[in-house]
């Protein structure tokens, strides 16, 4: 059987959240942003290994953090200057096995629900890759110029989320190809090394990313409503 490995990134310093820490550690619900997200991992799939990239020059908050808290830290490995070469440190830190399925997630994004984590793992053990999506609800326009515009089909479009799943052999070479900033996330890189096999599966409308101040009650609410969520008391 093959083993699962969650890749959770947290080496951004999340300016646009106008918090004084990285939003990863902003509390929401009791506990920092990030160990929702790894929490959510762990009791979807009992004895998945996480990998953790954080910033180095947080690494005491974090260890402070997870003493508070008593909470068992994962891996921790270096981010990098991109997301890109964040994903790449960790696959380069993990010991895998060619069918072992690789779990990339956003460690901003702590609505994240069982149901969801194994869709992905399930289909990515079926074909190159898995990325949850969800409709896209907004009217949308591609531009054609600095001040022009047409309509385009909402209904041909799905906005991708996290996390996205691939087996160790098809990520780690994908990992392997020289940075391009068309690389918006793992999909496009998996893609981009020829394998063309990705399968969405359905995302949670919930499971956003926590980017600007604002998204902090709409997480906390989530978190506080959530049928899966134990919280601290």
């Amino acid at each position: 059987m093959a083993n699962v490995i969650a890749i959770i990134l947290a080496g951004g310093k999340g300016t646009r959240c106008s918090s004084d820490i990285p939003k990863q550690y902003v509390y929401v619900a009791g506990r920092p942003v990030v160990m929702w997200s790894i929490e959510a991992f762990r009791k979807a799939i009992p004895g998945v290994q996480t990998v953790m990239v954080i910033n180095p020059e947080t690494t005491e908050i974090w260890a402070e953090l997870c003493r508070k808290h008593e909470f068992e830290s994962p891996k921790l490995v270096p981010g990098g200057a991109t997301r890109w070469q964040s994903v790449k440190n960790a696959i380069d830190a993990i010991v895998a096995e060619p069918d072992d399925i690789i779990l990339v997630h956003d460690g901003a994004r702590p609505v994240i629900d069982s149901a969801t984590i194994l869709a992905v793992k399930e289909m990515a053990e079926k074909c190159d890759g898995a990325i949850p999506t969800v409709p896209v609800t907004d009217s949308l326009r591609m531009m054609t110029g600095e001040e022009s515009s047409v309509a385009v089909e909402r209904s041909q479009y799905r906005a991708v989320q996290t996390p996205q799943g691939f087996r160790h052999s098809i990520l780690s070479q994908a990992y392997s190809l020289p940075f391009s900033p068309a690389f918006t996330d793992d999909a496009s890189v998996v893609e981009a090394a020829g394998y063309t096999e990705l399968r969405l599966v359905e995302g949670n409308p919930k499971n956003i990313k926590l980017t600007f101040a604002g998204d902090i009650a709409t997480v906390e609410n989530s978190l506080k409503n959530a049928q899966w969520i134990h919280l601290e008391k």
